[in-house]
C-alpha cells in the first residue's frame, strides 16, 4: 500500500490505485471529464493534469498509478495554466449553446469551465460541425457538443455489453458513432446520457421539458422489476417529469434500466381517476359509496370459499398487509401474491430469496441459470453477472432458451432433461460446479410454474445442496423474481390459507363457478378470459387488462403517488416515497381497503399509515429493517415429484411492455417497435459458446 504526499498531506492508498484516486482520498478535488470510477481508464481529456515532483511535465492523474514516495501538487501555477489550456482546447469546437441545452444546470463542462477555465478564448476560426447520429429512440444526440471523452463507448462495451458504439476517423475529424445507422440495442441505454459529461447525449423523452432547478426531487424505489433500484423522481406540479438513478452500491450501483427511466409518461395516460361499476354491461362512473355498496352486496351474499384475492406485481407491503387483514376477517383462504403462478413459498425464507445477494454475485465463481433471462427479468442483476464475468473468474451455464445475455455461457439444454442430468452430476459443467468455491444457481419463474413447478424447485434445491452451494458463509440458491411485490407478499404470508387455492386453482375454480368473486389488486398479468364467470373487483391505477373485465373499479395510486415499503428479490426492505398526488378521486391502496372494511362492518384496527406500519412490522419484523438484508433460513424447498418433459421458456415476451405502466407509455411503445419488432436494432448473436 503506497504512501504519497498530496499538497503537503500524506495519504496511503490501496495497491493499484491511481494518483487521481489518491487525491480524492486526501479530499483534494481534481477536475476530470473522461475518467469514471466504474469504467476503464482512457486518459483522453487531460483535464486531470497535476504536477509530480521530478516529472518533466504535468501528468494525467487518472492514468498514473500511485507510487511510494510520490509528491503531488494540484494547485501550482503550472497546473492552473495546464488546466486553462485544456479547457480552452475543449471549447474550441463546442457550440456554447447552453441556453438551449437540456444538460444546462447539471453539466460537468459548464461547472468546470467556470471553476477551472481561463475566462476567454484566443480561437477565432470557424467551429467544426458534426452530423447528429441516430442511436435509438431513447437518446437524443447533438454530436457537435461531443468532447470525445469516450465514456459512452466504454459504458456500452463494458457495462451494457453491447459493442455497438465506437470512434471513427482521427484527430479533429473524430466522431462517436454506431458505425452504421442503427439503434443501440441495450436495455440500459439511458445510462449513456447519464455518463456523458456534456450535452452530446441527452434524454429524448425529456427534451425541452424542464430545467433541473424547477423540479421537486424525491428519493424513492423502482417497481418495474424486483431489483429494487434506488431512484430519484423529479416532479413539477402534479407531473412526474423524469426518473434518475440514485447511488446504491449493493443494489443498482448508479445505473437503472430503460423501463425504469422512460416509462414515466405512462403515469399520465390511461389512468383510473374515479370509481366505476358495470351497469347493464357497461362501466359507469359512480361515487365511492356506490362502488363499496356494490362490492358489499356480493361479498355478503357469498360464503368465504367462493371469494378470492390476487395481488399484482407492483403492490406495496402496506396495501398487501391491509388486504391480508381484511381477507382474514372475512375468512377468505383463496389468496395469492404469485401472479405468474410460481410454486415457491413456505416456512423457509431462504427458499424464495436471491440469497447470494446482488453484490454477492461478485464473489461467485460458477453459475447455472435455470429457465430465466436475467437481462430482461432483472437488468441490473445481469449487469452484475457481466461485471463478475469480465474478471475471468466466473463460468456460466444456462438451462433454457438461448439469448444474448451479454456474456458467454455454456448452453446445457433447453429444459427438464438437462436439469435432470445436472442433478445427476452428469456433464462437464457438473465438474465445474463441484470444483467451484462459491457456486450459485438462479431459478427463473417459468421453470417453477405449472403443475410440476414445485418438483422443479425441489430439484434445484437438491442441486444447490449436492454441489455445496449452501454453506455457513455462502448461500448460492437464488430465485429470480420479476415482481416488486413478490418477496414482501411472501414475507406477509399473502399465500393460500388452509384448504385455500393458489392462482392456478382460483382460475380453475372460477371456470367451474366454484369461485364467484375475485378481488384483483393491480393484477393485470393474468389470463383475464378465465375470470369471465366471476364478479371482479379491480383495484389499481391504470385502465389495463384487469379494468377491462372488472365489474367494479376502485382507482388506486401508482408507486410515485404513495409512501410504501418494497422488498427486493434479495430480501432488502426499502422505502418508496410519494412524489406527486394521485389523479382525481384515486386514493392510496391501504386507505381504500380500510374504508371498505368499515362499510362491511369488519373495521381494520388502524386509522393511518403510521399505525398500519407499526402493526405490520410487529407481524413481520424484517419489513421494518430498512435497507438491511437478513439471511433467510434454509430448509427443504418445493415438493419431490415427477418433472414433465418440457422446455423452459423466458417469461418476458416484451421487455418494454411488461406491465400496465409500460403499456400506457408512448416511449415504451416506440422502444418496443424500434428495438424488438422490425425496427432499427439488431440484437446480435446468441452469445453462447457451448
Amino acid at each position: 500500500m503506497p504512501t504519497l504526499t498530496i499538497d503537503g498531506q500524506e495519504v496511503t492508498v490501496e495497491d493499484g490505485a491511481t494518483v487521481l484516486q489518491a487525491c480524492e482520498e486526501a479530499g483534494v478535488e481534481v477536475p476530470r471529464f473522461c475518467y469514471h470510477d466504474r469504467l476503464s481508464v482512457a486518459g483522453n481529456c487531460r483535464m486531470c493534469l497535476v504536477e509530480m515532483e521530478k516529472a518533466p511535465k504535468p501528468i494525467a492523474s487518472c492514468a498514473m498509478p500511485a507510487g511510494e514516495g510520490m509528491v503531488i501538487h494540484t494547485n501550482t501555477p503550472s497546473v492552473e495554466k495546464a488546466r486553462n489550456g485544456v479547457m480552452e482546447f475543449l471549447l474550441i469546437n463546442h457550440p456554447l449553446d447552453c441556453p438551449i441545452c437540456d444538460q444546462g444546470g447539471e453539466c460537468d463542462l459548464q461547472d468546470q469551465a467556470v471553476a477551472y477555465g481561463k475566462g476567454d478564448s484566443r480561437y477565432d476560426e470557424n467551429k467544426r460541425a458534426v452530423k447528429d447520429k441516430y442511436i435509438g429512440p431513447t437518446i437524443k444526440t447533438i454530436m457537435t457538443r461531443c468532447i470525445h471523452c469516450t465514456r459512452c463507448i466504454r459504458f456500452s462495451t463494458e457495462i451494457a455489453g453491447v459493442e455497438e458504439l465506437g470512434a471513427v476517423f482521427r484527430g479533429e475529424e473524430t466522431e462517436i458513432t454506431t458505425y452504421i445507422s442503427k439503434a443501440v440495442s441495450s436495455e440500459l441505454s439511458g445510462n449513456l446520457a447519464d455518463v456523458c459529461p456534456v450535452g452530446a447525449l441527452t434524454h429524448r423523452a425529456y427534451a425541452f421539458a424542464a430545467r433541473p432547478w424547477e423540479l421537486r426531487k424525491t428519493e424513492s424505489i423502482d417497481v418495474h422489476d424486483a431489483v429494487g433500484s434506488n431512484i430519484r423522481v423529479d416532479a413539477r406540479g402534479r407531473d412526474v417529469m423524469r426518473v434518475l438513478p440514485r447511488l446504491h452500491e449493493d443494489v443498482n450501483e448508479e445505473w437503472i434500466s430503460d423501463r425504469t427511466r422512460y416509462a414515466v409518461d405512462g403515469l399520465k395516460r390511461q389512468r383510473l381517476d374515479r370509481p366505476y361499476v358495470r351497469i347493464d354491461g357497461k362501466l359507469q362512473p359512480v361515487s365511492w359509496n356506490e362502488a363499496f355498496d356494490a362490492i358489499k352486496e356480493k361479498v355478503t351474499d357469498l360464503p368465504p370459499e367462493k371469494l378470492a384475492v390476487i395481488a399484482g406485481d407492483q403492490c406495496d407491503a402496506e396495501s398487501m398487509y391491509a388486504m391480508k387483514c381484511l381477507a382474514d376477517s372475512l375468512e377468505i383462504a383463496n389468496i395469492d401474491c404469485r401472479q405468474d403462478g410460481m410454486k415457491v413459498g413456505g416456512e423457509f425464507r431462504g427458499g424464495y430469496l436471491f440469497n447470494t445477494t446482488i453484490a454477492g454475485i461478485e464473489d461467485a465463481d460458477a453459475l447455472v441459470i435455470v429457465g430465466a433471462d436475467p437481462r430482461w427479468e432483472a437488468s441490473l442483476v445481469n449487469a452484475r453477472i457481466r461485471k463478475r464475468w469480465l474478471t475471468g473468474h466466473l463460468k456460466v451455464a444456462v438451462i433454457g432458451e438461448t439469448n444474448d445475455l451479454t456474456y458467454r455461457y455454456n448452453h446445457l439444454g433447453t429444459g427438464a432433461q438437462a436439469l435432470k442430468e445436472l442433478a445427476a452430476k452428469q456433464g462437464e459443467f457438473a465438474e465445474i460446479l463441484n470444483d467451484a468455491e462459491n457456486p450459485m444457481i438462479i431459478v427463473g419463474s417459468d421453470a417453477i410454474s405449472g403443475a410440476d413447478g414445485a418438483a422443479v424447485l425441489h430439484t434445484c434445491g437438491k442441486i444447490a445442496e449436492d454441489f455445496g452451494m449452501i454453506k455457513k458463509d455462502w448461500n448460492g440458491f437464488n430465485i429470480l423474481h420479476r415482481a416488486a411485490s413478490r418477496v414482501a407478499g411472501m414475507d406477509l404470508n399473502f399465500l393460500p390459507g388452509e384448504n385455500g387455492l393458489d392462482r392456478d386453482g382460483i382460475l380453475t375454480a372460477v371456470d367451474r363457478s366454484e369461485v364467484q368473486f375475485v378481488w384483483l389488486m393491480a393484477a393485470d398479468e393474468l389470463p383475464m378470459d378465465g375470470l369471465r364467470n366471476a364478479f371482479v373487483v379491480y383495484q389499481g391505477h391504470h385502465g389495463d387488462a384487469g379494468a377491462a373485465v372488472a365489474d367494479v373499479i376502485l382507482p388506486g395510486a401508482a408507486y410515485t403517488e404513495k409512501d410504501g415499503t418494497y422488498v427486493n428479490l434479495e430480501g432488502r426492505a426499502q422505502a418508496g416515497r410519494r412524489a406527486v398526488f394521485p389523479p382525481g378521486e384515486a386514493k392510496e391502496d391501504w386507505a381504500i381497503i380500510r374504508a371498505f372494511s368499515d362499510v362491511i362492518g369488519k373495521t381494520l384496527p388502524f386509522n393511518n399509515l403510521g399505525q398500519l406500519r407499526l402493526q405490520m412490522i410487529e407481524a413481520v419484523p424484517t419489513l421494518g429493517a430498512i435497507d438491511e438484508v437478513s439471511a433467510g433460513d434454509w430448509g427443504a424447498v418445493g415438493v419431490e415429484g415427477a418433472i414433465a418433459d418440457r422446455d423452459f421458456t423466458n417469461p418476458v415476451e416484451d421487455f418494454y411492455l411488461d406491465n400496465a405502466i409500460c403499456r400506457a407509455s408512448a416511449m415504451m411503445a416506440e422502444c418496443s417497435r424500434s428495438l424488438l419488432h422490425g425496427g432499427d436494432a439488431d440484437t446480435g448473436a446468441t452469445g453462447t459458446d457451448g
